[in-house]
């Protein structure tokens, strides 16, 4: 692009008022909401959205239990160990003692 080009281009911006409308057309929002549900768009999202839920529950139930399981599978070995260092500190605690 030529600096004449370049100059006339931003002559031609400068002259330019503002244009653009400052709200929608009447009824243009309806219109597009008619259009859509017309087209069936409203039912993909839809049923997109209400998958995309189920999945989501599922997963969530899914580790759920497993978490549930894991740790209770693995409850005896945790008390165990904490007896464990509660027997040991008050063995320390009785020989300091005397």
């Amino acid at each position: 692009m030529s600096d004449f080009d370049l100059a006339r281009l931003l002559r031609s911006a400068a002259q330019a008022g503002d244009e653009t409308p400052s709200e929608m057309p009447f009824g243009f929002d309806t219109r597009v909401i008619a259009l859509s549900r017309r087209n069936g768009n409203g039912g993909a999202m839809s049923g997109l959205l209400r998958r995309v839920a189920v999945m989501a529950a599922a997963v969530i139930v899914l580790a759920s239990a497993g978490a549930y399981l894991e740790f209770n599978s693995s409850s005896d070995s945790l008390f165990a160990s904490g007896n464990e260092f509660a027997i040991a500190d008050s063995a320390i605690q009785d020989e300091v003692a005397q």
